[in-house]
């Protein structure tokens, strides 16, 4: 997945290109709920800045028309989970997608599974946009670097620690094979991220700005610096009880209404479980070369078209590959969404097995011993459903019951068990 722009329109008559610097934080879809505009004049703070109203900052970022930028972004992302590092990457790109490093024709420069390495851990990027058809990101390591880079009708990506890229043409207004949004691998749609793939800072603020309501209260919070540059604080806060969010802060650059830092912190207190901002920032055009790559002799090159030809691992699935059946024996036409906005819990239908493998009753290809460790990482729970397995994190829940259904959502446990009661 490379950096990408679209389209930000104001208007019918007025549409801009806006920059958007790809970073996978799978959590900010489950958090970006229905909002209310509330207006609220901005607290004294350091620096000194005009009050503006939560209305006016949030029409600040809509008409903010920056293209060319340069900087490094600090981005951290704390779910309580152990870091899966390239091990997210593999299960993304090669057991679905058919591709990663392990398989034949694969890459380990393949952004669709290097860049999911992202959504745990801390990491330092580099990024540097210069409109729509120019921008580059790297991922900076002790020892190694990876970057993407989109240059017109090319994008390059490349992995020092292997000494290896990977390179696809651009095509403008492709769309994947199976009819989606978002990006099959080979770089036909890079400039479009995957649909409920956010962007840090600002396509972040976007996602939540799509809805509307009254759910949410908006206040601006203050100011501070960030990236040596004068900011106005956006707080974005649940008014509805049961949510496990506590706040979405959002720090707007007073002068372009570019958003420099983006923070999701738990009801529950402590650290962010998002944070991503600029520690460095430029808004000076880059230099034309910045954009430029050139594979190095001894460099092993893989080609996008060649992944598409290669030969798929035993047992990987293409989502295109399964039947309607298929689709419906797995309960994705059973979805149900209980209440809304910041509450809003998903409903789904699983294969029986599931609830006994969380009851720790084991099945066929598990026994009850490892099937009872499996429900020991989560809490038991009764209610009128009968009873299950809450699973935690430190933003989203999910509640496993025996009779094969799954609750999901940023809600507290209480939240799950009632809707599950109800259900």
């Amino acid at each position: 997945m490379a950096p990408y722009a679209s389209e930000d329109s104001e208007s019918g008559a007025r549409r801009r290109k806006a920059v958007r610097y790809a970073v996978p934080v799978a959590v900010v879809g489950v958090a970006a709920a229905t909002i209310g505009l509330v207006p609220a004049l901005a607290s004294s703070g350091d620096p000194d800045l005009p009050d503006i109203t939560a209305r006016q900052l949030i029409e600040k970022i809509a008409k903010s028309d920056t293209e060319q930028l340069s900087g490094t972004v600090k981005i951290s992302t704390d779910l309580g989970l152990p870091s899966l590092g390239g091990a997210a990457g593999g299960a993304a790109g090669g057991g679905l997608m058919g591709g990663g490093e392990h398989e034949g024709g694969g890459s380990s420069a393949d952004p669709q599974s290097k860049l999911t390495e992202l959504a745990t851990g801390s990491h330092t990027l580099r990024v540097a946009a210069d409109g729509p058809d120019r921008q580059k990101l790297s991922v900076l390591d002790d020892t190694s670097e990876y970057s993407v880079i989109h240059n017109g009708d090319d994008v390059w990506a490349y992995d020092s620690k292997s000494d290896e890229a990977y390179h696809a043409k651009q095509k403008q207004g492709a769309h994947s094979e199976d009819g989606t949004d978002g990006s099959d691998g080979s770089g036909d749609d890079a400039k479009k991220a995957p649909k409920g793939v956010p962007a840090t800072p600002k396509e972040l603020t976007d996602e939540i700005l799509k809805a509307g309501g009254d759910t949410t209260s908006f206040s601006v919070d203050g100011t501070s610096q960030v990236a040596g540059r004068d900011a106005y604080r956006l707080q974005i806060k649940p008014k509805q009880s049961g949510s496990t969010v506590g706040a979405v802060t959002v720090s707007v650059d007073a002068k372009t209404g570019t958003p420099l830092k983006f923070s999701l912190t738990p009801a529950g207190g402590g650290a962010a479980v998002v944070d991503a901002g600029f520690t460095k920032v430029d808004f000076a055009k880059p230099a034309a070369s910045t954009f430029d790559f050139k594979p190095s002799k001894g460099t092993k090159v893989t080609e996008a078209d060649e992944l598409k030809k290669a030969p798929r691992h035993e047992g990987s699935v293409k989502p295109k590959d399964l039947k309607a059946d298929e689709l419906k024996a797995g309960g994705l036409d059973d979805l149900n969404v209980i209440g809304k906005g910041w509450t809003s819990i998903a409903e789904l239908k699983l294969p029986k097995e599931a609830g006994g493998l969380a009851a720790g009753k084991g099945s066929a290809d598990m026994p009850p011993e490892a099937s009872k460790f499996l429900s020991s990482l989560g809490d038991q729970v009764k209610g009128e459903f009968g009873s299950g397995t809450v699973y935690s994190t430190r933003l989203v829940n999910v509640l496993v019951t025996e009779d094969g259904k799954a609750y999901a959502g940023a809600v507290t446990k209480d939240a799950l068990v009632k809707a599950a009661n109800a259900g």
